[in-house]
């Protein structure tokens, strides 16, 4: 009980964590374009997780691993932050941190093809509940919504969640902040000839806040984010601890308001309320 409920907050303050990326990202791709940002971000993460590999001396992963370490590279590395930033060119970072409500069941299904478990049907009725409420806002709410966006955000959360389920199921021999920083270290290569070829056109016509969000998705939701949200998927159970990014586009819709300006309408609220009761149902029941 006491290792579940430490996965539970460590999955939190993952979220926590992550529910800055799509706003700051919204910022980013103002002054960077999308390819650039996905290669940058990547590159900075992998190379702070590298030099931490170094100095702890971490042990090489087995050969075993490499193919699993591939999957969450791709799908959290390179899929995730590459789509999201596309997609955010055609819809605004409130209506893009909506869909993020769909990543919980995405990451529980891929728990269960991927990782062998087998949460009770309860959860799974609290899990669709969930989703269909934030779904159900996302249709409602439609300001700053585009077709190719959304279908953008479609296929960067089914990505992401092969990638946080592998990850999840990786982290439980290598350790959390290792899948990552090993993630990232094998996507390097690539990430690193993509920005060079993806290069801004003048540096000093980037804005300060392009900078720091540029800053935050490389250091915390690229790294520091997943130190947490892996520990709490392994500890916490994945299809369990998932349920917690329900909460996000919530989170996510805050900071979209505080920092971008953009509004809250009283049914967030309401919604963000009976979300949580799906997750702490799901919690239950995994």
């Amino acid at each position: 009980m006491e290792r579940t409920t430490a996965g539970w907050w460590s999955g939190l303050i993952g979220v926590m964590i992550f529910s800055g990326s799509l706003p700051a990202t919204r910022v980013a791709v103002n002054d960077f374009s999308p390819l650039f940002l996905t290669s940058a971000r990547a590159t900075i993460a992998a190379l702070l997780g590298g030099a931490l590999l170094l100095l702890l001396r971490q042990r090489p992963p087995a050969r075993s691993d490499m193919l699993p370490l591939l999957i969450v590279a791709l799908g959290v590395v390179v899929g995730f932050p590459l789509l999201t930033a596309l997609a955010l060119r055609h819809i605004s970072a409130g209506h893009s941190v909506v869909f993020i409500g769909l990543l919980p069941l995405s990451t529980a299904l891929f728990g269960v093809l991927r990782g062998g478990e087998r949460p009770r049907k309860a959860f799974w009725l609290f899990s669709l509940l969930g989703a269909a409420i934030v779904a159900g806002f996302a249709i409602a709410t439609g300001q700053g919504g585009s077709l190719s966006g959304d279908l953008l955000m479609v296929a960067s959360v089914i990505v992401c969640g092969l990638g946080y389920a592998e990850g999840a199921g990786l982290s439980r021999r290598l350790g959390g902040w290792q899948v990552i920083s090993w993630a990232l270290l094998l996507s390097l290569p690539l990430m690193a000839v993509i920005g060079l070829f993806s290069l801004p056109h003048s540096w000093s016509a980037i804005s300060q806040p392009g900078w720091l969000s540029l800053g935050y998705v490389s250091l915390f939701s690229m790294l520091i984010g997943f130190l947490f949200w892996y520990r709490g998927l392994a500890l916490g159970g994945i299809a369990g601890v998932s349920q917690l990014q329900l909460l996000q586009p919530f989170f996510g819709l805050l900071l979209a308001a505080a920092l971008l300006h953009e509004s809250i309408a009283w049914s967030m609220i309401a919604c963000a309320t009976a979300v949580i009761l799906c997750v702490f149902g799901a919690k239950r029941y995994s």
